[in-house]
């Protein structure tokens, strides 16, 4: 707006604005993480990642500064997923759930028990949380 106001717009400096623009979004763009009965996937901009819930090997938080969820399978699937994604969608985290316990009573989840009792407090808590917000007890 400013180049335009000022005449200073050229075809270049526009091709640069619009460039700036698609890679902002393309960096800020969440990405959908869908979910169903044994399965969680996550797709961004150029591809889907999809793990199987009843077939977990491993849950573990990523290092660095944005805490992520980090979910491998049996089959070498890989997920890693924002834990906001699943306290906003507690069906989500019902079906994560639901499968990570399948998969402990499998024994094939051998990494991850502390992390998903970590996240449940979590949930659970902004759960509670939201209920005494609602029901002007807070």
């Amino acid at each position: 707006m400013i180049d335009c106001g000022s005449g200073g717009l050229t075809m270049l400096r526009a091709a640069l604005w619009a460039g700036l623009a698609i890679l902002l979004f393309v960096v800020l763009l969440p990405p959908r993480v869908t979910a169903g009965e044994g399965w969680l996937a996550s797709r961004g901009l150029l591809r889907q990642r999809k793990v199987r819930t009843d077939c977990l090997v491993a849950v573990r938080w990523s290092d660095g500064v944005a805490q992520r969820l980090v979910l491998r399978d049996l089959d070498g699937g890989r997920v890693e997923l924002d834990p906001h994604v699943l306290i906003a969608n507690p069906q989500l985290w019902r079906l994560l759930d639901a499968g990570a316990r399948t998969s402990l009573d499998r024994g094939t989840l051998l990494c991850g028990a502390t992390a998903l009792r970590q996240l449940s407090r979590r949930i659970d808590g902004e759960t509670a949380h939201s209920v005494f917000k609602v029901s002007g007890l807070e």
